[in-house]
């Protein structure tokens, strides 16, 4: 229902398994791998204005409050963007629901299995406390940021990015892996693009750059996740 199956037959596993271990850092970059058009039907929903709220990280803890971000020095600080939480209302909506399950697919056993091939790792949610809040939609704006992190949590195997602005011309936001020192890899946020990589693997330390201010662009659209192993 959610994937492009010719994406996912053995013979292109293989491929994007040998691509995944060439790179550096370990990473591969899959095209329309989802369901353009039920893709179509989650951007829907995210473009509606209710249920974003925005969260903010520093260096030293994650979800920071207000006062401690503005006592928290610029160069100390590393996210701002919005994230995608529906309060009790909203999660009863029917319009609400392809959203909801689409980030229901990213966590369940068919997109896991995937994933668990592609890295030759057995993933698994079940030492994870809290699934759900590793999979979610953000959004940035031009004052918006990203700036320079590592996600190697201890277990942690794989993470997936995935855009979803239909829509964007030279707007920035470009996701950036350190790599080799002299070469950072750049990739576009072009729509039903998916980036995986595993956080552990030298060069994997990554940062978003600035989106460009532009009227017929406000926001950058993409879903994060993170998967561990037993």
């Amino acid at each position: 229902m959610w994937l492009n199956k010719e994406k996912v037959i053995d013979s292109m596993i293989r491929t994007q398994r040998k691509t995944l271990l060439n790179a550096y850092p370990n990473h591969i970059v899959i095209d329309n791998l989802f369901d353009s058009s039920k893709l179509d039907e989650v951007m829907l929903v995210l473009q509606e204005m209710d249920n974003w709220h925005t969260q903010t990280h520093t260096y030293a803890a994650l979800h920071v409050d207000e006062k401690k971000w503005q006592n928290t020095p610029k160069k100390d600080r590393f996210v701002m963007r919005d994230v995608w939480q529906p309060d009790a209302l909203s999660m009863q909506a029917k319009q609400v629901k392809v959203a909801r399950d689409f980030l229901l697919f990213l966590r369940s056993k068919e997109f896991m299995s995937l994933l668990s091939r592609i890295f030759d790792v057995q993933l698994t949610d079940i030492n994870v406390a809290k699934p759900a809040i590793n999979t979610n939609f953000f959004r940035l704006t031009a004052d918006d940021f990203v700036n320079q992190h590592a996600d190697d949590s201890p277990g942690r195997e794989v993470c997936m990015l995935l855009y979803l602005n239909k829509v964007w011309n030279n707007n920035g936001g470009e996701l950036v892996f350190m790599g080799d020192a002299d070469y950072p890899i750049q990739i576009a946020p072009i729509y039903n693009r998916c980036v995986l990589f595993n956080p552990s693997s030298k060069g994997s330390e990554h940062w978003v750059k600035p989106m460009l201010y532009d009227d017929t662009v406000k926001y950058r659209y993409n879903v994060t996740s993170w998967y561990w192993s037993k």
